[in-house]
C-alpha cells in the first residue's frame, strides 16, 4: 500500500493510559516506580508488551474511554485521570492512528486491592504484568517514548506541585515522602536538607500521630486537602456539565 492510499483510510483514535505506582520488594531496596503492561494478542506487534488502551467509541468522551479500557485490562480505577499528550506521528502504526494518552498515580495498596478484586471477578485477563519503569523491554509502537515522556512530566511536576502525594497514603512520614521524591527524581536526597525544605514550604500539616517500630517514633504528616493534586482548569467544569 502506498502512503497516499494509506492516507485515504479514516484516521482512528485510540486511548492509552500510563499508571504509575511505587513498589517495594522484600530486598530492602528503596521503592521503585512501576507500571502495568499488556501483552498484545494480535498483530501488529503480537506478543509485545504495550500500555493498556483501546479504541475510542462513538458514544464516549476521551477520559471515559481511558477509564474503561484501563479497567477492562487491569482492573484499576484511579479517582482522577490527567491527559498526558496526544501522539500522532504518521509512522507510529501501520494504519493511521492518533493515541490520546492519559496518566495517573496510584498508591501500592490501592493497586493491590483493585487488582485482587479484578482477579476475584474472574474477568481479569492473563496478559497483564507489572514492570519497573527503569527497566522496560522494547514495547509496541511508540510506547517506550510515551512512558519516557510520562516520567519526564512527573519529574518536572514534582518541583512545583504536590504530585508525589499520589503515591502516598493520607498520612505519611517525612521518610516516606523523601523516598517518593527519590524514586521520581532517580537520585538520593540528603535527609536533613529535605526535611528543612519541606517544613519551610508550609505545604505539610503535622498530625498528633507517630509511627513506631524498630527506630524511634516518626511523626506522621498530611497534605492540606484544600488544595487539589492537580489543577484541571476551566475545561474540567465544562466537561462535567456535558456528561
Amino acid at each position: 500500500m502506498t502512503r497516499t492510499e494509506q492516507h485515504s483510510e479514516p484516521i482512528r483514535v485510540a486511548v492509552s493510559t500510563v499508571i504509575l505506582t511505587l513498589r517495594r520488594d522484600d530486598d530492602g531496596e528503596p521503592p521503585r516506580i512501576a507500571l502495568p503492561l499488556v501483552r498484545r494478542t494480535r498483530a501488529p506487534h503480537q506478543d509485545s508488551w504495550s500500555l493498556p488502551g483501546g479504541w475510542l467509541r462513538d458514544d464516549e468522551n476521551l477520559e471515559d474511554a481511558a477509564a474503561r479500557t484501563l479497567h477492562e485490562t487491569t482492573g484499576l480505577s484511579p479517582s482522577y485521570l490527567e491527559q498526558l499528550y496526544a501522539f500522532g506521528a504518521v509512522d507510529r502504526s501501520p494504519s493511521r492512528v492518533v493515541s490520546i494518552v492519559y496518566w495517573a498515580l496510584l498508591r501500592s495498596d490501592e493497586v493491590d486491592a483493585q487488582s485482587a478484586a479484578h482477579m476475584a471477578s474472574g474477568l481479569a485477563p492473563e496478559n497483564v504484568q507489572w514492570f519497573e519503569a527503569a527497566t522496560l523491554p522494547t514495547l509496541a509502537f511508540d510506547h517506550n517514548q510515551i512512558v519516557d515522556y510520562a516520567q519526564w512530566r512527573l519529574r518536572n511536576k514534582v518541583g512545583y506541585s504536590r504530585v508525589a502525594h499520589g503515591f502516598l497514603p493520607p498520612t505519611f512520614t517525612l521518610a516516606d515522602l523523601r523516598e517518593a521524591y527519590e524514586a521520581i527524581l532517580d537520585r538520593r536526597l540528603d535527609p536533613a536538607n529535605f526535611r528543612r525544605q519541606v517544613e519551610a514550604s508550609g505545604t505539610l500539616l503535622p498530625t498528633d500521630q507517630f509511627r513506631t517500630g524498630s527506630h524511634r517514633p516518626a511523626r506522621l504528616y498530611r497534605y492540606d486537602d484544600a488544595v487539589e493534586l492537580a489543577d484541571r482548569g476551566p475545561l474540567a467544569t465544562e466537561e462535567k456539565r456535558t456528561r
